[in-house]
């Protein structure tokens, strides 16, 4: 095993991808503490030599905090990754000890009077540098996040400041932790397979696959999320979906371990942000959120919410009066709960349009799902996507690819699709590496390339089955490729602006949402499916009906994707309270605008809500939806010339891709469509509203 001496440490090798093979948890926090210091002392030096008359210029000021946050920024995402997908206690430990100091070193950069005020002057000679767009944007979006820093505050209220943000650090990280936790400790053994009638012959392999890793006879159901879709879906044990259902929606409750409960973490965590709201001069963190949002007010985000929900609500109501009269008439249930809504959604989808999810998965082997990907962006965009065995990795299911363009790799990202114990639930994308120009010396850069790491929780290969995928993994597939062609298409040069950085939070969902589109064209659909034993395309039989059923319940998901936005969003505009738990009494608030059925008093939904709570979303989960409003609009154009138009491809690559954060993501967007957004191709999309 490697020293932890800083010499040898694997997480200083800046100019090379991570050596995740050497990397061990004792690495973090002395990685962490070297490039603190070194950076601290990199700006002292920085401000001791633009002191007095001097004049700031780019190079002299922002390239040389560019590559300073750049070498934290390796680190610092290394270490994040490998807690999310590979959490032992050894790296957990290591994690939360560096955290804070982290969360004080962004503290004191963002309270710097000194390096605000070049910052400022920098900013006031835009016109005499000739500085461009890109440039311009990154010093009014750092002077932005100077003020929303608090580098204004007085002293006292600076160290409020900080303490706020460095306890609010802590408590996000405890709550992620709390949910992954608790979400691997509930399991249930189930001897008598009688008892799991319905579920898929896969999922069934799969469970006993896990019963017998822990030693086992029988299946084990556990909360991960492929296990908990089987059960809630196929599952015709009513009281089995009841057990798996209340167990899902109370982790991290009262209802488990004490030490997991993150009820009060979400108390303070609201308290912390109404705190640091006010102190900054700002009635709630919704009115704080939006300040670096393409929405310009609270007020916009909330009329924008109500007007979805007018649309989504009258057919959501419909399709769940359908789906009770269909379960009273033919199965005899008097009344819904909400561990049957799936179940039997199911069904009556199989009723009108003889189409399952499960029946899809024959057609859609993980193998040939990412050859047509890869296909299709080879198309739109121009690349060739290449496999690179060369790249260290952190688990034997993770690979590696190349992005090439014209023979020159131009980005490279990581694959790592499988649930296992350790890794967070969810999907999503982060940076491993940010395009830049990095300077060497004097007039002479080289270009640093991008790498994405894209992260899914897919059900793994199972015996002799390869790994299938419903048609709804599908699409969180395209999505998370999404991001990560923004991430690594960009041609920002700019760490600031480059990829997603620099991007308001409710544009960069455009991206991922769009790509989700190709799920459903028909050519496309015919390059990304394949019978796994046969390799036969998808019949068109089958098409047929798959399409057909697309807007199946469309308003019952909008109007669920609405109360996450609206309860998200509300929560933030609400003031903490010691005498109500009003965090559940805004959640029900929510509920009676967007909600066509109820929920058990036990249901602790906010306790698991990673999104808010333990993510980027706080006042900001209307982001999907807005987004959504985004991409719908811009695939119409795609689809106006054919939606595997390479000269299509091109003007979204030229225009919002490639751009990165360099514009406005409104300016951007009336780039590429001429106009503003459209909420109508996003109705017609979903059925909710004839065009």
């Amino acid at each position: 095993m490697l020293s932890a001496k800083t010499d040898l440490n694997p997480l200083l090798q800046f100019d090379s991808l991570p050596e995740f093979h050497a990397i061990r948890a004792e690495h973090i926090r002395p990685a962490v503490v070297q490039v603190l210091e070194e950076n601290r002392q990199q700006l002292e030096s920085l401000l001791s030599n633009t002191k007095g008359d001097q004049l700031p210029d780019w190079s002299g000021l922002i390239d040389v905090l560019d590559e300073m946050d750049d070498r934290l920024g390796k680190v610092w995402s290394a270490a994040s990754h490998l807690n999310a997908v590979c959490n032992t206690a050894e790296i957990r430990e290591a994690y939360n000890s560096a955290q804070p100091l982290i969360t004080q070193y962004y503290a004191e950069m963002g309270q710097n009077e000194h390096l605000y005020q070049r910052v400022l002057a920098l900013e006031s000679r835009v016109d005499e540098l000739e500085l461009d767009g890109s440039q311009r944007k990154i010093l009014s979006d750092s002077l932005l996040d100077f003020r929303l820093a608090g580098v204004s505050l007085p002293e006292e209220q600076k160290r409020d400041y900080t303490r706020v943000q460095t306890r609010l650090s802590e408590l996000s990280n405890r709550f992620g932790n709390n949910v992954l936790d608790a979400t691997r400790d509930w399991s249930l053994n189930v001897d008598d397979v009688s008892e799991l009638s319905g579920i898929p012959a896969l999922s069934l392999q799969a469970m006993a696959e896990a019963a017998g890793q822990k030693g086992l006879a029988g299946y084990l159901l556990t909360l991960d999320f492929p296990c908990y879709h089987a059960v809630m879906t196929y599952a015709d044990n009513r009281k089995l979906r009841e057990t798996v259902y209340q167990a899902y929606t109370t982790r991290a409750s009262s209802n488990g371990r004490a030490e997991w409960d993150n009820h009060d973490i979400i108390i303070e965590i609201l308290t912390l942000r109404q705190e640091m709201s006010a102190l900054l001069g700002f009635r709630n963190y919704a009115e704080l959120s939006v300040q670096r949002k393409m929405a310009k007010s609270v007020d916009q985000v909330n009329n924008f919410l109500s007007d979805l929900i007018s649309f989504s609500l009258p057919a959501a109501k419909r399709e769940f009066e359908e789906l009770q009269d269909y379960a009273k008439n033919v199965f005899d249930i008097a009344e819904l709960a909400a561990w049957d809504v799936s179940y039997f959604s199911e069904k009556l989808r199989k009723q009108n349009y003889d189409i399952s999810q499960e029946e899809l998965r024959a057609w859609f082997p993980l193998e040939q799902v990412r050859r047509g990907l890869f296909a299709i962006i080879e198309t739109l965009y121009s690349i060739k996507v290449e496999r690179n065995t060369q790249a260290q990795v952190w688990h034997a299911d993770v690979e590696f690819y190349d992005l090439v363009k014209q023979g020159e790799v131009i980005a490279s990202f990581y694959v790592d699709l499988f649930t296992r114990e350790g890794k967070r639930g969810g999907a999503w994308m982060a940076s491993c590496r940010t395009r830049r120009m990095r300077p060497i010396h004097a007039g002479t850069s080289r270009l640093q390339i991008p790498v994405a790491y894209l992260v899914c929780n897919f059900a793994p290969p199972s015996g002799d089955t390869p790994a299938l995928l419903t048609h709804n993994d599908v699409t969180t597939l395209f999505h998370e490729f999404g991001h990560g062609l923004h991430h690594m298409l960009t041609r920002e040069n700019y760490l600031q602006s480059s990829g997603i950085a620099g991007v308001a939070w409710d544009a960069v969902e455009l991206p991922s949402q769009l790509m989700e589109n190709w799920c459903w064209d028909t050519e496309s659909i015919g390059m990304i499916s394949a019978h796994f034993e046969t390799g036969e395309k998808l019949p068109l039989a089958m098409l047929t009906k798959m399409l057909a059923a697309r807007n199946f319940q469309s308003g019952m998901r909008s109007v669920r994707q609405l109360e996450f936005a609206h309860f998200d969003f509300s929560l933030h505009q609400t003031r903490c309270s010691d005498d109500i738990d009003f965090v559940n009494e805004t959640l029900q608030k929510t509920r009676a605008l967007t909600s066509v059925y109820s929920v058990p008093a036990y249901n602790r939904f906010q306790n698991s809500f990673s999104h808010i709570f333990a993510g980027g979303y706080a006042a900001g989960y209307y982001s999907y939806k807005w987004a959504e409003v985004l991409s719908a609009d811009v695939f119409s154009r795609f689809e106006s010339v054919g939606v595997l138009s390479p000269e299509m491809g091109s003007q979204f690559l030229d225009k919002i891709l490639s751009k990165g954060g360099g514009a406005e993501a409104l300016q951007l967007f009336t780039d590429f469509m001429g106009r503003a957004p459209d909420i109508s191709a996003l109705l017609k999309q979903e059925g909710l509203r004839a065009h």
